[in-house]
């Protein structure tokens, strides 16, 4: 038997009343949680790949300096176009410095945080991880394809525009999120090495994701409605890369790989 505030309950009492209890949404149909359990997962990744990054070599304050996990995790658009595809979510959890990663997870924290709120676990995981592959995919589609890229930015960026959209989709006051966005995006076309072409691209997919949430018609076909939007974008993203591969190939039609004590570099060569 169970206790309960009057006597005792039979435990298949108890059993069979929960079935009957509806499961607390959120307003875009997810499960009301009491934390950001997605959220602060991320942040505790990033900073495990952190730490491991800079005891494999690479400097504390700048990135600078060799690390395997750069090497065999990073962007390089050559080498995705080449078959390494997993870079493009390898590199969204690598980051050039202890000043990188702490705005990044500082903007995670602080718009993550209400925003899983609103949307629920799976929904922000499946933001989060679109804006970041589709901030990868412009940026090895566009860039220097010898250059290295890294960092969360793109999926930041994406979770900056899905803000945006929920929240004027909700009639509420956007005036802080959109400074936001246009600051850090100045900053981002203003000063060199940063990757622009990610922020931009996750801007956009984050931007879209949302759109897919927020407007989806309230009721039983939510959840399908959404899910086909987001295979919608997650296709239209498969596209891009396989567009954006086809024109890295042509610039770099095959890699060659120098390891030297003091780092590794690669250069194109003609195809064999």
């Amino acid at each position: 038997m169970i206790d309960a505030a009057v006597g005792f309950q039979c435990p298949e009492c108890v059993a069979e009343g929960r079935k009957s209890v509806r499961t607390a949404r959120t307003m875009y149909g997810g499960k009301v949680r009491e934390r950001a359990d997605v959220t602060l997962a991320l942040i505790a990744v990033n900073a495990v790949v952190f730490l491991l990054t800079a005891a494999s070599g690479a400097g504390v304050a700048t990135g600078n300096g060799r690390s395997s996990v750069y090497d065999n995790f990073a962007l390089i658009p050559a080498l995705v176009a080449h078959g390494d595809w997993y870079r493009l979510v390898s590199s969204m959890f690598l980051h050039y410095g202890i000043l990188h990663i702490g705005f990044n997870m500082w903007a995670l924290y602080v718009i993550g945080t209400p925003l899983e709120g609103m949307l629920g676990r799976s929904r922000f995981a499946a933001l989060y991880f679109l804006s970041g592959i589709g901030g990868s995919i412009l940026s090895f589609s566009t860039g220097q394809v010898l250059t290295p890229a890294a960092g969360a930015s793109g999926a930041i960026f994406g979770i900056f525009g899905a803000f945006f959209v929920i929240l004027r989709r909700r009639n509420l006051e956007t005036g802080g999120i959109l400074g936001l966005i246009v600051i850090n995006l100045v900053l981002s076309f203003t000063f060199a090495n940063i990757d622009w072409r990610g922020h931009v691209g996750g801007l956009v997919t984050g931007a879209a994701v949302g759109a897919v949430f927020a407007y989806a018609p309230s009721g039983p076909s939510r959840d399908r409605v959404q899910a086909a939007g987001c295979a919608v974008i997650a296709l239209i993203l498969a596209a891009m890369g396989a567009v954006g591969a086809a024109h890295v190939r042509s610039e770099c039609p095959a890699v060659q790989t120098f390891t030297f004590p003091g780092g590794t570099v690669y250069q194109c060569t003609s195809a064999p």
